[in-house]
């Protein structure tokens, strides 16, 4: 019982570790490439946060477990709002601007509603897979397409900046892009291991796992950079982050996973995972809009405790289904 323990947390260290240095390194790469600072800034660091969601979910799609990969990218999109978003607004109150509530959270809220139907069939098909990927690719295509039509953007100058001051050789950028991907997908190995052990050992469902122990050590990422990001006054980061790694979640973390074999769906995680999913990212509304008008609204500290509240009761309800 101790090995698995320990494959899970020297997984979810590593995994950590090697997505960071994955991402320095291919954004660094880029640019010696010449890849404008906004395509590294929107693809290759935004894709980089997702990397272990995304490997994760892969690995145990390939292995057969399902459990693990819808448990992973839809536990990580509850993490990302009640538990991130939660203990962020916390700490300091989240702004949350007209922009995000025209564009971005009835996006999320259409994308959401789309994975949902697709799971009243029990299962997500290669059908239902590449539909994810086809969405998924038309939005970033359109993203990109916007960003590159703007005269100034702030994360192109933002990314510009972060690429002068952490300049790297290209060897040694070539050199952690390649430890980088190979340690996220050994780490990935050994954390599915893990936590596939542990289901087995406790007779527990590897989709709790995937909901509870992996969703937040591959959300870790998040959370740092959201964290950061408010230590630094930058509560648009923080909220675009945790909105942007649940679309990715739900199109290309699921839809990869799907593509490479179709995932069995108990009728569990459509009433009660992805209703949970859908009413937290209903709930950043209510909070955008608060009392005072759009463009006005903010996630204050209460509302915070209320997200971490309900996170806290949502894992309580799910390891009392294991007794």
């Amino acid at each position: 019982m101790l090995l698995p323990v320990v494959a899970v947390i020297v997984g979810l260290l590593l995994l950590v570790w090697s997505a960071d240095r994955f991402v320095e390194g291919a954004a660094a790469t880029a640019c010696y490439f010449g890849m404008p600072p906004l395509l590294i800034g929107m693809v290759i660091v935004g894709f980089g946060t997702s990397a272990p969601e995304l490997v994760v979910s892969a690995i145990s799609a390939v292995q057969g477990n399902p459990g693990i990969a819808l448990g992973n990218a839809y536990g990580s999109n509850i993490t990302n709002i009640a538990l991130i978003l939660g203990l962020t607004a916390l700490l300091s109150p989240i702004a949350v601007h007209s922009q995000v509530l025209r564009k971005e959270l009835p996006l999320l809220s259409l994308m959401t509603l789309l994975a949902a139907s697709q799971l009243f069939d029990g299962q997500i098909s290669r059908a239902d897979a590449l539909v994810l990927l086809l969405v998924f690719a038309l939005l970033m295509g359109w993203t990109i397409w916007q960003g590159m039509k703007k005269k100034t953007d702030a994360l192109a100058t933002e990314m510009e900046q972060e690429l002068v001051a952490h300049t790297l050789p290209l060897q040694r950028a070539l050199l952690w892009l390649a430890i980088g991907l190979v340690l996220l997908i050994v780490s990935s190995r050994l954390l599915v291991w893990g936590a596939v052990a542990i289901a087995q050992q406790f007779g527990v469902s590897d989709l709790i796992i995937g909901l509870t122990v992996v969703a937040v050590g591959t959300s870790l990422p998040e959370l740092a950079s959201s964290l950061m990001a408010v230590r630094k006054g930058e509560h648009d980061i923080a909220l675009g982050n945790v909105l942007g790694s649940n679309l990715f979640n739900t199109l290309a973390v699921v839809g990869i996973a799907g593509a490479i074999e179709p995932l069995a769906v108990g009728a569990e995680v459509l009433r009660r995972d992805v209703l949970v999913m859908a009413l937290l990212t209903l709930s950043l509304f209510v909070f955008g809009y608060g009392f005072r008008g759009p463009g006005k609204g903010r996630i204050n500290r209460c509302e915070g405790a209320g997200l971490l509240t309900v996170y806290l009761g949502y894992t309580a309800y799910l390891v009392l289904t294991i007794f």
